[in-house]
């Protein structure tokens, strides 16, 4: 076996368990050399201008780097951590320390893609090879009844022709011993959040969850959700809560930067299912992985086209271009209490509920509109789980330019406020203004007449906004817009 140095390259896998580069550089007994870079690219600004990472992610991304550190630590080695483009500080390292081969992580998106391509290029010319893993799936891509070209356009199908045979690899078991890295190397210091150019956001006290990142975070929230609280076994009754710690797994943030493995979340729920109970919550938790899967397999097929207006349907709808809608869907300020309340707490925490994303993401595409990339862009700015298959895909689907998008589709706003939160406890949580009002006058607002503005204090276009449009007319309208747009497509 080859004792030549190895550099790890961590990108999406911020984690100990369930890493096959890991595994392997370890049975070669070679020298590894595990590295992450703070790419500034990704702290840059979107096409709308917004921050690309705020500061909601930033700061989880900061706590697993230092979690993984910290687990590299304990095992004898560390993290070596740059702030700086790959295709630049990784040649620096293997130069130095005559690195023969590079393991990392494969990505499949265009701005992940062309930075691997750029590094590669850099290596080539250094006569050093670099080997690239699958791993952000619970699903590997060949283990698929098909090849990903022709990947099933439908979710549905996918899923019955992987749920036939379903074969999920072992996850790897963290190291306990590794190589220690060179005395003389400075493995470089953590970078804050001011470094990036971002404020700490100050802690919401309305803020229903304590995310924290890392791969220790992520298990202890597994081991309370699984084991210690048995979540698991409701999971699908309680899944499209909106309010509340546990009604949900809120396993996203740790799955979208790598803390936890899907492989991992896979094997506990069979465990759960053998020593407690198997019932549909628990494969309700494995079939919301293979939609994740889905939409990173989507991508892989597509490429770009998830990101082009025209959606993986290229459908050319005529979005409207109205900054003034934009900003108050934003800021919360529609006039829709459902809405309004999950983007304030979107703002306010980085995070909101399946719900509430399916929702405000109709809200903005099927009552104002607007064109649908605003929405996934600030998604991606805020979010702490972001993950761009699993975010740009949900938004093709709800602008209806998916490919698994089936007509004009829209969320009724009024209905799903009675049907998911009937005593408007959530609105209530996320807009104080409106606390003094009965449920129903809550969710609805625009239904109070003069009277009951004056009894409850609340004045419509002083305390809280009007609506900025009428609701089944401007469905009816975007509509039309959407048929004519698939006549003449």
């Amino acid at each position: 076996m080859s004792s030549s140095p190895i550099l790890l390259w961590y990108r999406n896998t911020l984690r100990m368990r369930d890493r096959e580069p890991l595994d392997l550089a370890l049975r070669s007994k070679a020298p590894i050399f595990p590295v992450y870079c703070f790419d500034p690219r990704q702290f840059g600004q979107t096409d709308w201008g917004f921050p690309k990472t705020g500061a909601f992610r930033a700061r989880f991304l900061l706590e697993s780097v230092a979690d993984l550190r910290e687990s590299l630590q304990a095992v004898g080695s560390n993290l070596i951590v740059r702030y700086g483009k790959p295709e630049e500080e990784i040649p620096r390292l293997v130069r130095e320390y005559k690195i023969s081969c590079v393991y990392c992580d494969r990505e499949i998106t265009a701005e992940e893609v062309a930075v691997e391509s750029a590094l590669q290029r850099q290596l080539a010319a250094l006569g050093v090879k670099m080997q690239t893993f699958w791993e952000a799936s619970l699903l590997h891509p060949d283990d698929l009844p098909f090849s990903l070209a022709a990947l099933p356009e439908l979710f549905t199908n996918f899923r019955k022709q992987v749920e036939k045979n379903l074969t999920i690899r072992e996850p790897y078991a963290a190291p306990e011993r590794m190589p220690s890295l060179p005395p003389e190397l400075n493995p470089g210091e953590i970078p804050t959040l001011e470094s990036f150019g971002l404020e700490p956001s100050p802690h919401d006290s309305r803020a229903v969850f304590p995310f924290f990142g890392g791969e220790t975070a992520g298990w202890a929230r597994l081991t309370h959700y699984f084991w210690d609280s048995d979540c698991l076994q409701t999971y699908k009754e309680t899944r499209n809560g909106m309010l509340g710690v546990d009604y949900s797994s809120k396993f996203s943030a740790w799955l979208a930067n790598g803390s936890l493995s899907p492989r991992s979340i896979y094997q506990q729920v069979r465990a759960y299912e053998q020593e407690r109970v198997k019932n549909d919550s628990t494969y309700w938790l494995i079939f919301e992985l293979l939609w994740r899967d889905y939409f990173r397999f989507i991508c892989a097929k597509h490429g770009s086209k998830v990101f082009h207006v025209e959606g993986l349907q290229g459908l050319t709808l005529p979005w409207k271009d109205d900054a003034r809608l934009a900003l108050l869907w934003r800021e919360g300020k529609t006039g829709y209490p459902l809405v309004d309340a999950n983007m304030r707490e979107l703002a306010a925490t980085g995070f909101m509920s399946n719900r509430g994303r399916q929702n405000v993401a109709s809200f903005l595409t099927k009552n104002l509109g607007i064109d649908w990339r605003m929405g996934a862009e600030w998604f991606e700015s805020l979010l702490i789980d972001y993950d761009v298959c699993s975010n740009y895909g949900n938004w093709n689907y709800v602008a209806g330019v998916g490919n698994d998008a089936r007509g004009f589709r829209y969320f009724n706003i009024p209905k799903q406020s009675l049907d998911y939160d009937p005593q408007a406890r959530y609105i209530k949580h996320w807009l104080p203004e409106l606390a003094a009002l009965p449920a129903h006058l809550a969710r609805e607002p625009w239904k109070m007449d003069a009277s009951e503005q004056q009894r409850y204090g609340v004045r419509l276009g002083v305390d809280y906004p009007r609506p900025v449009v009428d609701f089944q007319r401007s469905v009816r309208e975007n509509e039309q817009r959407y048929q004519a747009a698939v006549k003449a497509n």
